[in-house]
């Protein structure tokens, strides 16, 4: 199984009846080995179904114990390490004044002092074997490892001493991950003298991957970046949101020196005297704010009660051009969508979410069968996915996100201030960010303002949401290249008057349609 290709574990699947799961493995490049380093994080993230999940790993648990039969309940080299570590305090207590006839007290594990405390011999004992057991353990991993059995390609441009293209590449560093993996039992977090033990091993193998004398740090970065990637999955798991928080690392944090501090602390205080007069009590505000951020468990009722009464002060300094990333400095839930929500319903007395899913789904046919959108790739994309899918609430969240992308096509407007794929984000005005758009288990949007990156949300119809709220919240104008996309929003989330599309008017006769009237 360890030298599998991505088709043969498809075709095992089959054989064993989770036929369901060979797109999935298909979009991901399961090969043997990555099947075999499955954990059972990565098997949740993989398998939505939780029978689905309980069978596939009761298979590879099943392989395993088959090829690697039954083990000994005991470590021998374990077990050698605590018999030298007796012998070692036995001729420690041979020299001691006990061996010469003096009666020292006996002590055991479970016996106490008279004082209440354990002997100190026995803890010190204790705290050596363990040492001994992790020295040993990373010893045993500098010595024994070697490099995997690569797959037959692999193997062919290996034994030429060809330097590999881009995609062996890629291929050799999955390989070499998985079986980190597998060797790490399961482990994401190996260390960086592990990570020079590989790369040492396999350009030992392979001299020629050595080129003029880079390939270390080349290949090094490379197997470290595939493993942030197989990590990225799981970096909002509340269980390691909360490792981070108790030990002081929030995502995107850098430690900054004494001086940035001191010049941020000052440049705050400036924003306070120029904006507008701070009493005390704002300012108490402000601390809970910035306190209450970095907690793991909020309490969302009291932070609605005080945004509601910073509020009027908020608009101020928006009105008065204050920057943007000062204003968030102060008030950090501002970049949390639910709050975005609350404040454009504070200003506008409109629930947005409620009329961007009225808009989405009563427009969704009409745009996506319009003339200009057609020939979209976006589109083209869609309806090649959509072949692939029964489900009818998958098919109408691909439709939701299609028509989300394809609005300023539409409208004749600049795709590029509305919503950036797979490309770096160059404006500074809110802007979407997607990624894996058409499948509802990893789709991600995130909002970019100054192009940096505000929230991240989980679907379309929120996405689109935050986006037009961002605007109005912000204080920010409309491009004048999105102005077209922006008035169909607007005039019926804020029920104006029925829009029509400006690009459609001349083609609704050739398209053969008629827009619905809301």
């Amino acid at each position: 199984m360890e030298t599998w290709s991505v088709e043969q574990v498809c075709s095992w699947l089959v054989e064993k009846n989770l036929g369901e799961l060979v797109h999935r493995f298909q979009e991901e490049e399961v090969s043997g080995a990555a099947l075999l380093a499955l954990n059972d994080r990565m098997v949740q993230q993989l398998v939505k179904k939780i029978g689905h999940q309980a069978v596939l790993m009761d298979l590879i648990k099943k392989y395993k114990q088959n090829t690697q039969g039954l083990k000994s309940p005991e470590n021998p080299e374990e077990t050698a390490l605590v018999m030298q570590t007796e012998a070692a305090r036995e001729d420690e207590e041979s020299s001691s004044p006990a061996s010469h006839g003096e009666r020292m007290p006996s002590f055991y594990p479970a016996e106490n002092l008279d004082n209440g405390l354990i002997d100190q011999r026995v803890l010190k004992q204790r705290r050596n074997v363990k040492h001994i057991l992790a020295r040993s353990k990373a010893l045993q991993w500098t010595k024994s490892y070697v490099l995997p059995e690569f797959p037959y390609d692999v193997k062919c441009i290996l034994a030429e001493g060809k330097c590999p293209d881009h995609s062996m590449r890629i291929r050799i560093i999955e390989f070499l991950q998985a079986d980190m993996t597998k060797y790490l039992e399961g482990s994401l977090y190996p260390s960086t003298q592990q990570y020079n033990d590989v790369v040492n091993a396999l350009l030992q193998a392979h001299p020629f991957l050595d080129e003029d004398g880079c390939g270390f740090f080349l290949w090094k970065r490379a197997l470290k970046d595939r493993f942030k990637y197989v990590r990225r999955p799981i970096e909002d798991d509340e269980q390691v949101i909360r490792n981070k928080c108790k030990f002081g690392h929030r995502r995107g944090q850098t430690r900054k020196s004494l001086a940035d501090t001191r010049f941020d602390e000052i440049k705050l205080v400036q924003i306070k005297e120029e904006a507008v007069c701070f009493d005390s009590e704002l300012d108490e505000h402000i601390k809970w704010f910035q306190q209450e951020y970095v907690k793991t468990e909020k309490d969302w009722r009291e932070i609605d009660k005080r945004m509601s009464q910073t509020l009027e002060i908020r608009r101020k300094m928006i009105g008065s051009r204050t920057p943007l990333k000062d204003i968030l400095k102060l008030f950090p839930f501002l970049k949390c969508p639910y709050q975005i929500f609350r404040e454009f319903q504070l200003l506008t007395r409109t629930d947005i979410c409620k009329k961007t899913r009225h808009i989405l789904e009563s427009y969704s046919e009409n745009i996506l069968t319009s003339f200009s959108v057609v020939d979209n790739p976006i589109n083209i994309l869609l309806q090649e996915k959509m072949k692939h899918y029964t489900d009818e609430d998958m098919l109408k969240y691909m439709k939701l996100t299609a028509t989300c992308l394809l609005l300023p096509d539409v409208f004749g407007d600049d795709p590029s201030l509305f919503v950036i794929m797979n490309e770096q984000v160059q404006v500074s005005t809110p802007v979407l960010e997607v990624k894996n758009p058409f499948n509802m288990e990893v789709c991600e949007f995130s909002l970019y303002l100054e192009r940096e990156r505000l929230t991240k949300v989980d679907d379309c119809v929120t996405a689109l949401a935050v986006l037009v709220a961002a605007f109005h919240v912000f204080g920010i104008e409309c491009p004048r290249r999105l102005s077209q996309t922006f008035n169909f929003l607007e005039t019926l989330i804020f029920d104006m008057h029925s829009p029509y599309f400006p690009s459609l008017k001349e083609k609704e006769k050739e398209v053969g349609f008629q827009l619905p009237v809301t």
